[in-house]
C-alpha cells in the first residue's frame, strides 16, 4: 500500500485528536471528522491493493485477484456511524449556542459546588469503601431553596 496513504491517514489522526482536545465545540466537531476520515483511510489501507470487484462471474468461476471485501464493509459502516455522529454533535453545537450564545464547553459548576458540600470527597474513587461514605442527599438537601417554587397555598 502507498506510504503517502498512510502517513495521510497518520496526520489526520493526530490532528483530529489534537483538536478534540479543545474546548470549543466547532473544533471538537472538526476534530471528530478529522479522526473519522483517517479512520476510514487506515481501513482502506488495510484493505491492500484494489482487485476486481468481490464477486463472482456469471458461470460461477472466482477471478484470481479479488479485492478483500471486509475492509470496504467497515469502511462503509464507519461512514455512517460517523456521519451520524456528526449529526448529533451539530444538534449539540446549535443547542449550546443557542442556550449560551457561545460555543466553548464550560466547566460544571454545579459538579463543582456538589463535591465541595460533599466535602472534597472524589465521587470518581476506585475503592468501594470510599463510595459507601458519601450520600448523595445530603448535597441536594444543602442547597438552598427558593421561596418562588414554594406552594402559594
Amino acid at each position: 500500500m502507498s506510504i503517502a496513504l498512510v502517513v495521510t491517514a497518520g496526520a489526520l489522526v493526530s490532528a483530529g485528536t489534537y483538536l478534540l482536545l479543545q474546548r470549543v465545540l466547532t473544533r471538537i466537531i472538526v476534530g471528530f471528522v478529522l479522526l473519522a476520515h483517517g479512520a476510514n483511510l487506515l481501513l482502506l489501507a488495510a484493505g491492500g491493493r484494489a482487485g476486481d470487484p468481490p464477486f463472482s462471474a456469471a458461470d460461477g468461476s472466482v477471478p484470481d485477484d479479488v479485492a478483500e471485501p471486509l475492509p470496504q464493509a467497515l469502511a462503509l459502516t464507519a461512514i455512517v456511524i460517523s456521519f451520524g455522529m456528526l449529526v448529533f454533535l451539530l444538534a449539540l453545537a446549535h443547542r449550546s449556542w443557542a442556550l449560551t450564545g457561545d460555543d466553548e464547553v464550560e466547566d460544571d459548576v454545579e459538579d463543582r459546588r456538589v463535591s465541595a458540600s460533599i466535602g472534597g470527597t472524589d465521587l470518581r474513587s476506585d475503592t468501594p469503601e470510599d463510595a459507601e461514605d458519601v450520600d448523595p442527599g445530603d448535597a441536594v438537601a444543602d442547597r438552598p431553596h427558593d421561596d418562588r417554587s414554594a406552594d402559594p397555598r
